[in-house]
């Protein structure tokens, strides 16, 4: 990806924030992680269901689109341990591998799981080559308007703590590289870091020069894998495949971090209006 074809990205911003957010990676069982930060199966996730998409339906437009993350608050994790059957009836508790129910001492099933407290993200969905075009961007921010079916951060207990969709923007990654952050940060502290994750090399991200950043030809090679590139939401056929994961770390300047709350999104409305991006409504305090 070439520095103008980063700055003309048209794609949506979103902003992912809640008290808990939890970004399944490796959960198998009684045993559920969450990722640092959004994944694509999660936020692809999203998008399908905004649409009203069915679980078996296919998704090869919506993994057609790149998924970039910016760590305003990286949040804190917490595992909660979470019991299910206790108290009830033989014939309610869960049912075994044979077929059977669990009974007596066996009949409350406990699973640990993880959760982000406290974090919050700002996300770019671009368009690729041979991807979405705008009426199809239309769409879809048309859909995290209002959405189909309800959609939430990871997991069902999960919701977000406000609108999800910031803007639909023809240059998208230029746009998240300046938008304000979702963080406090005291004042004479000078530029703070942030991190930048994407499923593609980030060396052309359109940073401005006077920031200091990571080398540039460092993050156009995958700083590790993950397993979240969703090809099937089929409820007995749900499918991944492997992804590069890019990481870029950029200086901030300090006046980016426009605090908590009403602050925060004063300073978002501002920072739209001046940038011409149309901001959806629900944003001002």
């Amino acid at each position: 990806m070439t520095s103008s074809e980063a700055e003309d990205r048209p794609g949506l911003l979103l902003r992912l924030a809640g008290p808990l957010q939890s970004w399944g990676e490796k959960s198998h069982f009684t045993e559920r992680d969450t990722a640092r930060f959004p994944t694509r199966s999660g936020v692809i996730g999203m998008l399908a269901a905004a649409l009203g998409r069915k679980r078996g339906e296919p998704l090869d437009d919506l993994t057609a689109l790149s998924l970039t993350v910016r760590e305003d608050r990286p949040g804190v994790m917490m595992t909660d341990l979470h019991t299910v059957g206790g108290g009830l009836p033989n014939r309610d508790t869960v049912t075994t591998a044979e077929g059977k129910k669990r009974g007596g001492a066996t009949a409350t099933l406990l699973s640990h799981r993880d959760y982000l407290a406290d974090a919050a993200f700002t996300v770019a969905l671009t368009s690729t080559l041979g991807g979405p075009d705008a009426e199809t961007l239309d769409r879809y921010a048309e859909a995290l308007r209002e959405p189909r079916w309800p959609f939430y951060l990871g997991r069902r207990s999960c919701p977000p703590e406000g609108p999800v969709l910031l803007a639909r923007s023809d240059r998208a990654l230029e746009e998240l590289v300046g938008l304000p952050v979702s963080a406090e940060r005291a004042k004479g502290a000078g530029p703070s870091h942030l991190v930048f994750l994407s499923d593609e090399p980030l060396d052309a991200l359109p940073v401005p020069k006077e920031w200091e950043s990571s080398p540039a030809d460092e993050s156009a090679r995958p700083t590790s894998t993950i397993n979240d590139d969703p090809r099937s939401f089929h409820p007995k056929r749900r499918t991944y495949r492997v992804r590069p994961l890019y990481r870029r770390t950029v200086a901030v300047p300090e006046e980016r971090f426009a605090g908590l709350g009403a602050p925060y999104l004063a300073a978002l409305e501002k920072h739209l209006a001046e940038q011409r991006v149309p901001s959806e409504e629900g944003m001002t305090p």
